[in-house]
């Protein structure tokens, strides 16, 4: 993938030749990449989307066993699908369009209650939060 860094840190229980014929399964082949790390064995692992239907389920608890099994603590895996409850980047734009729309041509000498209702509107604060 020309979007990954160069070097990444992966599971030692995953193959290269798992992680080649894997990265053919995920949107512009961005394999997960772990991204932090905690003291207490807590990580955080960033991961495209699975292409292929089918096969998602096989390759996601095969990626999820192999983070599990390099884990200190042994710990369960808590996933997220961040598409369903982030705003995309097309809607975080057009947030902050708004934003600057009303800091720039909204005159605030008008009741400061419709000023902030309208800068909620824009909900460049809920995107910002």
């Amino acid at each position: 993938s020309t979007s990954l860094p160069e070097y990444f840190v992966v599971p030692s229980s995953l193959a290269d030749q798992d992680l080649k014929l894997y990265s053919y399964s995920f949107i512009g082949r961005r394999m997960p990449l772990w991204s932090w790390n905690h003291p207490n064995g807590s990580a955080l692992v960033r991961m495209a989307n699975i292409k292929d239907v089918l096969q998602q389920r096989r390759i996601d608890q095969r990626i999820c066993n192999a983070i599990t099994r390099s884990h200190p603590l042994r710990s369960d895996i808590y996933k997220s699908d961040l598409d369903k409850c982030l705003p995309n980047i097309q809607e975080i734009q057009a947030a902050h369009i708004k934003l600057k729309q009303l800091c720039v041509n909204e005159p605030f000498d008008e009741t400061e209650e419709k000023w902030l209702s309208s800068l909620e509107n824009t909900r460049w604060l809920e995107y910002v939060r």
